[in-house]
Parts: C-alpha cells; structure tokens; sequence
C-alpha cells in the first residue's frame, strides 16, 4: 500500500511540476509576489507618515493681515502660508472642489475679539472625506491648539495667575507596548498572505487531479487500476499539500528578505521575524497544509469541469481568511477555545509569536492537533466522496 501510494503521489507532484505556467502561478503569484506587495504597501505608510512630519504643510489663509502674530506662528510651525483673496463661500467650493485642502478664514473682528480678551473666532474649512488631506487638517488644528494654549497661558500670568490652575489632573502615559509589539499594529495581516499564498500553491494541483482529470477523461482509466481509490486520493491530498508547504517556505523566507528593507525603526518598531521565528511558523502552518489540500480536494470532487472547480475554489480560498478578518476588527485575545479554530488560532498565534511574547506551549499543541485531526477528518470525507459511483457520471 506505501508503494502504490508513492507512486500515485510521484504521478501528481511531476504531472504538476510539467504544467510549467500553472507552477509559475502558484509559486510566484503568492509566495513572492504577495510578501513584495505587502512590503511595499507597509513602507509606503510608513513614508508617508514620516515624511509628512517634517514636510511643509500647506493652508490657504484669508485674512492674514487680521491676525500676523498668529499668521507667524504658523509659519514657525512648519505651515506654508499661501494668502488668498476670495470670500467664505468661494473657499468651501475651492475645498470641496479639491483645489485646496484645507483654508483658514480670520475674520475682520478677530483683533477686536483678540484684544477684548474674548474668544475669537476663526474658521477652518476642509473636507473630512478627502483621506489625502486627512494629516495636514490634522497638523494644522495642533499648530492652532498650541497657539491658543501659549496665549491662554500668557493671560492668566499677566493677572497673576498660574496657568497650572487650568490644569487639574496631569496624566503621565505609560505604554507598555514594545518595538516589536507595535509592529503587528502594522504587520498583524501577514497571517492572511501567508495563507493565502498556501493556498494558492496547491490550487491548481487540486483543480487537476479532480476535476482536471474527469474533464480529460483520465480519470476513470485511472480508477480501473489496481490501486483502491482510498490510496489514489491520498496520494492526490499529499501532493497537493506538498505543494502548499513549499509555498509556505517560499513565502516565509521572502518574508524573512523583504521586512529587513522596511524601514519600521523610523516609527519605534522592530520585526521580530529572525530564522527562530520563521522556523516556528513553518512547523505551526504544517497541519494547515493538509487541511487545506483536503477541503479543496472535497470541493472539487462535486464539479464537472476545471473552470466550474476553479470558480468554486476561488471562493473557498476566502473562508480560512475571514476568522483573521473577525481578529484584525475585534482585537481578539487568544485562548484555549480559540486555538481549535483552524487560520485563527496560528493568527493568534504568529501574532504573539511576532510580538516576542512568550506564546503557552499548550496553545501551540492545541493549534497544531486539531488542525490535524480536521485535516484528517476532510481527508476522510474525501475518500467517501470518491467512492461514490456517480463520481464518473
């Protein structure tokens, strides 16, 4: 029986490894080019976030003659002044338009309000829909807060009051998060590509060896072999998780190459993705692997044709991804009872894992065997489903 399943498994790994376009898609589209997509996405956040620090930001302002010394002010703070001459009404068309991000309307009655003591009021027009102007808003609302407060403070002296008066409880933050903690706030969707790109490994081997072969007619010649269809099957669900685990590795050791070139420390984040923690991840995903070419293999034993095998597996390589979904929006903690649920619990998992935490051996057992046992079980329920008769018809 081992040999007669090695050979089935030969068969389906070589037959696999000839179909050379199919293979380049499995093991470039998600193993490499997953990882360099996410690499570039996280790097572009993170120089967008710190270059916008630095940069000038730019603000329209009507009315600067009304108020210099706040007009100073913003100039000090890093603001590119730009003085417009046009009323109100024309500013929130140029916002919304999108010809500006943002203005600041100083009225005529600013000084006199100023000088009076009284609130004056000033109008900051932007557009909260516009995501691109989102950081400049923001700045600009800090340098006006921090000129409001230095003047407030400077009132109350002139009376002989102390500004810490206004001032009645001081917090003192304390975060107790580490560099490599507050890398998951950006790295904690590596989940998802590392199963993803999984999946994708082994997809076309298990459209073809199922549906492939029944559309071609070579499967029923295949059947009439001496070989039980229990053994066929099984050599079929190892071949295609062959496949997903060298996937696996591909995407973990791109991974492990592309995170060095992104720049976290600019922001107090490090990586906690050294060789330890890959190998970890790889030992962890195994189980997956066989859960995942078993469930495929399962799907397509009910379509007629490889496109009709390849629309439904597409939908099925969104389902182990929605638990990570559910934790990304929720924050999930992990538990006991969270680690029988396969995708979510090695989330939770290579989460802590990149968070340097130290990660209960029971979890990792937990995880890891009863993903198995499911793998297992859907390895079961596919055998019965290619003992079916009507499987030919």
């Amino acid at each position: 029986m081992t040999r007669r399943l090695a050979v089935v498994f030969r068969k389906e790994i070589l037959d696999n490894f000839r179909d050379r376009r199919s293979l380049t898609s499995a093991m470039l589209f998600g193993p490499l080019f997953g990882p360099v997509l996410f690499a570039v996405m996280i790097s572009f956040a993170l120089d967008r976030v710190v270059s916008s620090e630095d940069a000038l930001v730019r603000v329209a302002v009507i009315g600067a003659e009304h108020a210099p010394n706040l007009v100073e002010h913003l100039r000090r703070s890093n603001a590119d002044i730009v003085p417009m001459d046009v009323d109100l009404e024309q500013a929130r068309k140029m916002v919304a338009a999108g010809l500006e991000d943002v203005v600041l309307f100083i009225p005529v009655t600013f000084g006199e309000e100023f000088a009076a003591g009284r609130p004056a009021v000033l109008q900051l027009v932007s557009d909260s829909a516009n995501s691109a102007a989102e950081e400049g808003v923001r700045r600009i609302r800090l340098m006006l807060g921090a000129y409001a407060g230095r003047i407030g403070s400077m009132r109350l002296q002139a009376r002989g009051v102390s500004p810490a008066v206004t001032i009645p409880i001081a917090i003192d933050e304390v975060d107790v998060s580490t560099p490599a903690g507050r890398s998951v706030l950006l790295l904690g969707m590596m989940t998802y590509f590392i199963i993803f790109s999984m999946l994708m490994g082994g997809l076309y081997l298990a459209i073809d060896s199922t549906a492939g072969e029944r559309e071609r007619g070579s499967l029923e010649p295949l059947l009439t072999l001496p070989v039980s269809r229990a053994v066929l099957i099984v050599g079929k669900i190892l071949a295609t998780a062959t496949y997903m685990i060298t996937a696996l590795a591909l995407t973990l050791f791109v991974f492990a190459v592309v995170l060095t070139q992104v720049p976290l420390e600019d922001l107090g984040m490090t990586s906690n993705f050294g060789p330890g923690t890959a190998l970890r991840i790889f030992i962890l995903m195994l189980p997956f692997a066989l859960l995942g070419a078993a469930l495929m293999t399962c799907v397509a034993s009910f379509t007629r044709s490889y496109k009709e095998a390849q629309t439904y597996l597409t939908v099925v390589l969104l389902v182990p991804t929605l638990p990570i979904l559910f934790a990304a929006l929720n924050t999930v903690r992990p538990s006991t009872a969270l680690m029988l649920v396969p995708s979510l619990s090695q989330h939770l998992v290579i989460t802590g894992l990149m968070k340097a935490e130290t990660v209960p051996i029971s979890y990792l057992l937990i995880s890891f065997i009863s993903t198995l046992v499911l793998g297992l079980l859907l390895t079961g329920l596919a055998i019965r489903l290619y003992q079916r008769e009507s499987l030919l018809g």
